[in-house]
């Protein structure tokens, strides 16, 4: 009877701390769920507010996809539903990828970080031979050559030009500061970056990513190439605006010269598996990828980045930027963040790692919309726990409002630039006609086509449409292909000593692409 007695008393106390243990566990999981019915309820409310044709959201949490789901649709006009498979551009998110595929190649002591690039490229020259002598592996990945943000993306740009040619034009890039005394972001490091794995390994780029990440992390439906995905399904179409700031669908273009900066294209269920090795340190499933010593240098400040005013306004809990290799860290709310965002034309995209949370979350978009940053930064609040935190969707739209209206009455107030109702071009059109040559960039051809003048960049076919005539010897550029990235441009020609046409330019104020960087001169 004692026995009996004293088992079952046993028996009723171990239920009871099993319980107790059990309910942390419990509480946690509701609250999970909690708070992924609220971020879906606040993410559909965020597609619609800005105007996103589609979008997808994989959340990774403690090594498990929690949460990934597709939002909108595919093509704005001819519809079709956007879910976690659903194909994306990543853009430079890619970037990530590459620096991973050299650290296999430091784990496997085939190169160094510091190893200098000309070791692997010796065509490799840079507009400063102490910068070409110097330039290491780090700094092709930590945006600290001295170029200024974008400087050269027009090489790649709808181009013909290979990854080795655009290696050698680089030379003829001024640089904007001391080499590794400033940042600047720099897609043609990467693409440098992109040769330096294929001149070790043997193999492109593009197989040696498939080969040691989409293989083992089973992302079956990821691809390196716009060409790779004819006959693919489910894939969501990019858009660009109209004149009324409308989303447009438009069509990929492959740019496979750019791929090692930019190329990848995936779903949030595959990137998914991405960040799991990324938080598990370089281990997917049992298996070692890369070190753990390697993720930690990739994750280590490399190259600071000031935090400006309205940075700090913006996140006030950040204190920190700065580039690591391939990513950017930064801290928010007293936790490491390491990030990147990627920008497509007509497709925008973020991946954010809490690794202290074991959290990550990637956003891709078919959007060129900056969705992507408050709906990072609203997920991230609900799993930290921030106590009455911002409505980050409506900050930022209420931002951008804002800055749009006094564009608006700074534009309003500005003095009018008016044609002069008589002016005509100083000489005959056939004086603008001929060659030009720019070193960086190759030759431009401008022709007379029924009465009116036609532009043609030689190495970019899709790039050129006809000058219109505005005043003085500068002509509005009408873009035969409206391209996403394109703004408008004027084309403006320079007389020389001789008095005729010796040089051209193109002025555009353009953020993502610097035009006067080609300095075309007249050769014929």
């Amino acid at each position: 009877m004692n026995i009996n007695y004293t088992s079952r008393i046993s028996y009723t106390w171990l239920c009871l701390v099993f319980c107790l243990l059990l309910q942390p566990a419990f509480a946690q999981k509701a609250n999970t769920a909690s708070t992924i019915t609220k971020l879906d309820a606040y993410y559909q409310k965020a597609l619609k507010d800005w105007d996103v044709p589609g979008m997808a959201i994989a959340i990774v949490k403690d090594d498990s996809v929690i949460f990934a789901k597709g939002y909108g649709v595919l093509n704005n006009k001819t519809g079709g539903q956007v879910d976690a498979n659903t194909i994306f551009g990543i853009a430079s998110n890619t970037k990530a990828y590459t620096s991973a595929a050299l650290a296999t190649l430091v784990d496997a002591g085939k190169i160094k970080w510091t190893d200098k690039v000309n070791q692997y490229i010796p065509y490799l020259k840079m507009y400063n031979p102490y910068v070409t002598e110097n330039l290491t592996i780090e700094d092709l990945l930590s945006h600290r050559a001295g170029l200024k943000t974008f400087s050269g993306d027009l090489l790649w740009y709808n181009t013909n030009y290979s990854r080795e040619e655009i290696i050698r034009r680089m030379q003829y890039l001024e640089p904007a500061y001391g080499f590794r005394d400033g940042y600047g972001y720099s897609n043609l490091m990467f693409i440098t970056a992109g040769q330096v794995i294929e001149n070790v390994t043997g193999k492109t780029w593009e197989n040696y990513i498939k080969e040691t990440f989409f293989q083992p992390l089973g992302m079956n439906r990821s691809y390196t190439s716009v060409n790779e995905l004819k006959g693919v399904q489910n894939v969501a179409s990019p858009h660009g605006f109209d004149a009324a700031e409308k989303p447009v669908a438009t069509t990929l273009n492959a740019w496979d010269n750019w791929n090692p900066a930019a190329g990848i294209f995936t779903s949030v269920n595959q990137q998914a598996q991405w960040m799991r090795l990324q938080l598990n340190r370089g281990t997917y499933k049992g298996k070692k990828i890369f070190s753990e010593n390697a993720s930690r240098h990739m994750w280590q400040a490399h190259n600071p980045i000031p935090v400006s005013k309205g940075a700090e306004e913006f996140t006030p809990s950040t204190h920190f930027n700065a580039t690591g290799l391939g990513w950017f860290v930064s801290d928010y709310e007293g936790r490491k963040m390491v990030y990147h965002g990627g920008g497509h034309e007509g497709m925008n995209s973020r991946t954010v790692l809490a690794p202290e949370e074991n959290l990550g979350i990637v956003i891709l978009t078919n959007s060129m919309s900056s969705i992507m940053t408050p709906l990072a930064n609203y997920t991230l609040d609900q799993f930290f726990g921030v106590q009455n935190g911002r409505d980050w969707s409506q900050f930022l739209l209420d931002m951008t409002a804002k800055a749009k209206k006094e564009q608006a009455e700074a534009a309003a107030k500005a003095p009018k630039e008016k044609k002069k109702s008589k002016s005509r071009p100083t000489m005959d059109l056939s004086a603008y006609t001929g060659t030009y040559h720019s070193q960086l960039y190759g030759n431009a051809t401008v022709t007379l086509k029924n009465g009116k003048l036609d532009l043609q960049l030689e190495p970019a076919q899709t790039l050129g449409g006809t000058l219109n005539y505005w005043q003085h010897d500068i002509f509005d550029l009408d873009w035969k292909n409206d391209f996403a990235l394109l703004t408008p441009t004027r084309v403006r020609f320079l007389v020389g000593e001789d008095g005729t046409i010796s040089q051209m330019r193109l002025d555009s104020d353009n953020p993502d692409f610097h035009f006067d960087e080609l300095k075309f001169e007249r050769v014929k």
